[in-house]
């Protein structure tokens, strides 16, 4: 077998699933359908792994297709198709060619590390909570690099583009708002990222083998594969040639052996061998190791009372942060929101909390950019999971971008029909906070951007209007809250934990002129 083009072959699958990942995150064209953006993050293991425990069905079981071939050949995913493992790659290949060569060494195995971590997280998956794979899951931290660092500086240069363009009248490009998430989730992005690039300088893969669950999952299935990496002791003269180039550091020449349960599938070795001393193939095994199935029975009453409590617990802390003393009021009332409004598509907070691992996609593709990563709104268990935030805009009512292109079915997909009459949340008016009573004068902002009219204005005094709400009515886009000028707003939507069918506005017919006489000039 000629390895060098089994290896380029490697190389080029890896990137050309790096480079579309990215291009999804970055893209604000909308370039790419959902269907085709959901094709693309087939194989990512925890987003499908997610989505099947919630749907079972055949399109969200590229994770078994990724078990399978781990059974055969090994941790292919982690080779060729996670973004986080290309990034790696790139970092530790970019330190090779322009810095100061370092010869990897055999590492660890820190067995006690990873299989902590990936028994924990497995542990609390079946008690419906999955907060470890938020912060664990490669796609997903992938996913909130590059929507928090990298979009960003893509979108900067963009609009410099688009100006420059401009004066030379050339409207090729367009300016777009960058729609900056907040601040905790950009922290943990670049926290990460430094992690991540300090790791790959100085140790190639260590992450991936010591710090990620689904590496260490596909690990264990390895150790049983059908074809492995191993050393011909027949012709091996343990030159050290492979373990120099290996970016896990799993092999020992002493011995001459390769653990390939942290083989991360690179192929270095194989090329790299003057004796051809290092082979793939089928290796028979004494191992009598059984890797018990998954069980996709979750319980999800720990994880919704955790959910619901500290999505309470933490709603005194969203009020605090959305009271601004607006000295022109004369006595506000605090906004208390029960409930986050979460994105449509989610069918409930238990299920939204349960599925969502927070890589940012909706976050990036959202055009309004009304949805933002959460702190404490859906509570720890719920951390960095988006919601929408509707003091830095509304929910398009014509938009289903969001429910379309989440890979784990924490969003569900809508058509625009669905989109149309599903409830968020219930509008809520509080009259001692609006600027018609506490300033009698005119604004009715509130009603001008509400499509289903939920916000409707009726005679108040003085020929003023005043704003009344029909909550039935409402689909909790956000539009008026958005709108009120007043702080603390004196309308705002209160989010439903279970979305809702909203019921159809009373259309008023308008009086008719009388047809019946001639035009009369």
């Amino acid at each position: 077998m000629n390895f060098r083009v089994l290896k380029k072959a490697r190389v080029v699958i890896s990137l050309i699933f790096f480079l579309l990942i990215t291009f999804i995150f970055i893209d604000f064209t909308n370039a790419f359908s959902g269907s085709n953006i959901r094709s693309v993050l087939y194989f990512q293991f925890i987003p499908s792994l997610i989505s099947f425990i919630g749907l079972a069905t055949i399109a969200a079981s590229g994770f078994i297709l990724i078990a399978l071939l781990s059974l055969v050949f090994g941790r292919i995913y982690c080779s060729s198709l996670c973004p986080l493992g290309t990034l790696q790659d790139i970092i530790h290949w970019s330190k090779q060619k322009f810095g100061r060569k370092k010869v990897p060494k055999k590492q660890k195995p820190f067995s006690f590390v990873r299989y902590s971590i990936l028994l924990l997280s497995v542990l609390l998956v079946l008690l419906g909570l999955i907060t470890p794979l938020l912060f664990l899951d490669p796609y997903s931290n992938y996913g909130r690099i590059i929507a928090n660092l990298f979009r960003p500086v893509f979108l900067l240069l963009n609009n410099l583009g688009a100006l420059t363009l401009e004066s030379m009248d050339i409207y090729t490009l367009y300016r777009v708002e960058p729609g900056i998430t907040n601040l905790f989730s950009i922290l943990f992005s670049i926290a990460l990222f430094f992690l991540i690039t300090w790791l790959s300088v100085k140790y190639a893969r260590l992450f991936c083998n010591t710090l990620c669950p689904v590496g260490t999952l596909l690990g264990l299935l390895s150790r049983i594969s059908v074809f492995k990496i191993s050393l011909d002791k027949s012709v091996c003269t343990s030159c050290g040639k492979c373990s120099a180039v290996c970016k896990a550091g799993c092999i020992d020449v002493k011995s001459r052996e390769v653990a390939f349960d942290r083989c991360v599938g690179c192929l270095n070795c194989l090329t790299a061998c003057p004796t051809n001393g290092v082979v793939f193939g089928y290796k028979k095994t004494n191992q009598q190791e059984v890797i018990k199935p998954f069980d996709p029975q979750r319980r999800n009453l720990l994880a919704g009372a955790l959910v619901v409590g500290s999505s309470l617990a933490a709603s005194p802390l969203m009020a605090a942060s959305q009271m601004g003393g607006d000295k022109r009021c004369k006595s506000p009332q605090d906004v208390i929101k029960n409930y986050p409004v979460s994105p449509p598509g989610a069918v409930s907070l238990d299920h939204f909390n349960d599925a969502c691992t927070a890589c940012h996609l909706c976050v990036s593709a959202c055009p309004t950019h009304v949805i933002k990563p959460s702190l404490l709104e859906y509570g720890l268990a719920g951390i960095m999971q988006p919601r929408l935030n509707y003091h830095t805009n509304y929910c398009n009512f014509d938009c289903v971008v969001c429910s379309e292109v989440c890979p784990t079915g924490a969003l569900r997909p809508l058509s625009l029909e669905e989109k149309h009459v599903l409830q968020l949340g219930k509008v809520k008016f509080i009259k001692h906070n609006c600027i018609v009573y506490i300033k009698e004068t005119d604004c009715g902002a509130c009603s001008e951007h509400c499509p289903t009219k939920a916000v409707k204005m009726r005679p108040y005094k003085k020929k003023l209007f005043l704003p009344i709400v029909e909550p039935n009515i409402c689909v909790g886009c956000g539009a008026c809250e958005y709108a009120c000028p007043t702080d603390p707003k004196s309308i705002f939507v209160d989010g439903n934990p279970v979305h809702l069918i909203a019921e159809k506005p009373i259309i008023e017919e308008l009086e008719q002129p009388d047809t019946t006489e001639d035009f009369p000039f």
